[in-house]
């Protein structure tokens, strides 16, 4: 259980880190936008992106 969460931040900082490093303009671009978003709509986004990932994991296991 332990080493699947490992891998899972590993993949997560990889995907990150290739974001930042293929287009650093976006990503600066995209967080001053989060800057204005209204919270609950981060929240939602978030508690989406949660959800989507949960399922995820669910189906591939």
């Amino acid at each position: 259980m332990l080493e699947a969460l490992a891998i899972g931040v590993g993949v997560a900082l990889c995907l990150e880190g290739l974001a930042y490093a293929l287009a650093p303009g976006f990503m600066k671009r995209m967080m001053m936008q989060m800057q204005v978003t209204p919270d609950q709509t981060l929240r939602l986004a978030g508690v989406t992106a949660l959800g989507l990932g949960v399922m995820l994991v669910a189906l591939l296991r």
